[in-house]
């Protein structure tokens, strides 16, 4: 029970960044359901693979990316529109956010006070772990260019 209570959770808090970054973005209004929609897909998604599934915060951020946007590629093929309409603004709720404060006010406390050594692992696996999210978001918004779009053969 705790986990259907927490994917909603996570899935609503999800939506409302996503239609913020949308309209910042100028996603046209009709349009917003879906950035939401996206948002919270992702974000669901990314939280039954982690907490259901038992993988990797970094594994599942590049699934439930990959997944997103794959389906903001079928959603713009019916409507006519720029898959990036969709995907971008609803990656935002994605971004991680701890690990890279995290990292932020260790540096700063280096700054401030000198090096240790568990402020130096903080920076160095806080810091690892916000760029392989970043990388897996960045990964699975070009999923559908890498699968779909390619001109040449890979090889």
């Amino acid at each position: 029970m705790t986990l259907l209570l927490g994917l909603l959770q996570q899935m609503a808090l999800a939506a409302v960044p996503a239609v913020g970054f949308g309209m910042v973005f100028h996603v046209p209004a009709r349009v917003l359901g879906l950035c939401a929609a996206g948002g919270a897909l992702g974000r669901g998604l990314r939280h039954l693979l982690i907490e259901g599934g038992g993988l990797p915060i970094e594994l599942s951020t590049l699934l439930a990316a990959a997944t997103v946007s794959l389906l903001g590629v079928a959603v713009a093929q019916r409507l006519r529109a720029h898959p990036k309409v969709f995907t971008v603004a609803a990656m935002i709720p994605m971004i991680p956010g701890v690990p890279l404060f995290t990292t932020l006010i260790a540096v700063a406390q280096i700054q401030r006070t000198g090096l240790t050594n568990e402020l130096l692992e903080t920076v160095v696996t806080q810091g690892l772990k916000a760029g392989f999210i970043v990388a897996a978001l960045a990964v699975g918004l070009a999923v559908p260019g890498l699968l779909f779009y390619r001109k040449r053969p890979v090889v």
